[in-house]
């Protein structure tokens, strides 16, 4: 059964009956909740005496987020969410001059949003443009300079297909999206060797072996280490770092559109169709497995996608980056105790919370997207509804779900906006459920000394107004046909409760 359309973020007030009590003539098997719309405070009715409780209270359903006014005090705050439970300060409260304090539940980060400021007009960080004269050889990511990058550890075909450890004659073959060593690793091979007396496996030495024992491949790899300012005559003690190393790109093959005129056509996460988008997913997903199988003593494995050098990416050619680090991220440190605390947590002060805000933007029936908040920048989230925490276990058709959404709020961004796309699992040494999302973070604003001498960060559009500015987005590219058919948008998502299904306790 296909997940419904209803309310952008209506809480349903059926707790424990079918929340999609109607169907949708327009999509054979859709279904449809009854329809709310932005802003528009509905009645909550008494306390449910029969229904769920948390400790002695019933739940009452959520007024849709609408602020409501604290009699005798000079602010307006959100509607209570029981937050004492974990001692987690509200996340969003306006003050009476129409500021917008955030608090982000899971990491503590705080942002303010000043009246006025998101009003102003996005800057854009493509530069002037200029003719196309060579599409396929703008920088050493682009397909006719495959020699500048290091060997190719896999690619995926257009069909879908994933071929792993190419052979050097195999670079001249048509790819969609292909896996290589980053020249300029974050953690090193060195790292690990030196730390840990890592050794590739053998079955990459073996794939260097025979890519070395062709006189191209040698010269490749040579030539590959004279861009590194490495000695090439000492191949035996550099070579492994780019067939084995921790830190890699997943390149796409377009810089520009097809048929682009000018320089300002760049292809973005956002311009692939959902098909090509799922298949850059998929080389991902099989890159992080692969760094995770190939060294015992990673314990995170980073995956992260700027675009647009503001956003500190090298060139404006799409492609993600993955990087292997030895210890839990510092967000992971700082959510555990807080999730091993409270199971739920991410379903309770995540998108649940977002849902009673009307900050829900869209969803499929594997995972949910909605307007961020407690961020430095403003944030687009994409929760994934699967019980399984690595995106690895997921099925493909969960994959795929969150895939399609992702690749929806890049669309929506347009290409533009410099972004980062980054991804938070839980770290594989932890016992702790933690699902897995994926946030696109506008990187629109610059910090400054206000935000380094106090730590608040100043986000110049607050959660309302990036959900009203992206809401509209989709439907146009929805109705184009340009993103996923199935992703139900603002008014139609059904914005059920704990539909995250990572914690045991919901399965």
């Amino acid at each position: 059964m296909r997940v419904g359309r209803q309310s952008i973020c209506r809480p349903t007030p059926l707790f424990g009956e079918d929340p999609f009590p109607d169907r949708r003539p327009d999509v054979p098997g859709a279904i449809r909740c009854p329809a709310g719309f932005f802003g528009k405070a509905l009645p909550t009715g008494p306390a449910l005496a029969d229904g769920p409780r948390r400790g002695n209270r019933p739940i009452r359903p959520s007024t849709m987020g609408r602020l409501q006014p604290t009699s005798g005090r000079k602010t307006d705050y959100c509607e209570s969410m029981h937050l004492s439970d974990m001692q987690i300060p509200e996340p969003l409260t306006r003050m009476a001059d129409g500021t917008i304090k955030q608090r982000n539940p899971f990491t503590g980060t705080e942002a303010w949003t000043v009246p006025g400021r998101a009003d102003r007009p996005l800057p854009t960080a493509i530069p002037e443009p200029r003719p196309v004269t060579d599409a396929g050889r703008v920088c050493p990511f682009c397909p006719e300079r495959v020699l500048e990058t290091p060997p190719e550890k896999a690619r995926i075909l257009d069909g879908g297909e994933i071929r792993q450890r190419l052979p050097l004659d195999d670079l001249a073959d048509s790819w969609a999206f292909r896996r290589v060593a980053n020249l300029f690793e974050i953690v090193s091979y060195d790292f690990w060797e030196k730390n840990y007396g890592y050794q590739i496996p053998r079955s990459v030495h073996e794939w260097m072996e025979r890519y070395m024992a062709d006189p191209a491949g040698r010269a490749h790899v040579q030539s590959v280490l004279r861009m590194k300012k490495l000695d090439d005559s000492d191949i035996a003690a550099h070579a492994p770092a780019l067939f084995g190393g921790g830190h890699d790109l997943i390149l796409s093959h377009r810089h520009y559109l097809d048929g682009a005129t000018d320089t300002s056509e760049l292809a973005g996460a956002g311009t692939l169709t959902p098909d090509e988008h799922a298949d850059y997913w998929r080389l991902t997903i099989d890159a992080m497995h692969d760094l995770y199988r190939q060294n015992r003593y990673v314990a995170y494995v980073q995956v992260f996608q700027n675009w647009l050098k503001p956003s500190g990416a090298s060139f404006d050619h799409l492609h993600k980056q993955l990087v292997s680090i030895d210890q839990r991220s510092v967000n992971a440190r700082t959510e555990i105790p807080k999730a091993r605390a409270n199971p739920n947590l991410y379903n309770e002060y995540g998108v649940d919370y977002a849902s009673k805000r009307n900050l829900v933007i869209a969803e499929n029936r594997n995972a949910v997207a909605i307007a961020g908040f407690g961020h430095r920048y403003p944030t687009l989230e994409v929760w994934s509804r699967s019980a399984a925490l690595q995106p690895f276990e997921h099925t493909p058709d969960e994959a795929r779900d969150v895939s399609d959404l992702v690749h929806a709020m890049h669309a929506a961004t347009g290409t533009g906006i410099p972004s980062n796309e980054e991804w938070y699992c839980a770290p594989r040494d932890t016992d702790v459920p933690m699902p897995w999302r994926v946030l696109v973070k506008w990187r629109v604003s610059t910090l400054a000394g206000f935000e380094g001498g106090t730590k608040i960060y100043v986000n110049t559009i607050d959660p309302w107004t990036l959900r009203d500015r992206v809401v509209p987005q989709l439907l146009d590219l929805r109705a184009q046909g340009a993103i996923a058919q199935d992703i139900n948008i603002a008014t139609e998502c059904s914005c059920r409760v704990n539909s995250l299904k990572y914690n045991p306790a919901l399965h």
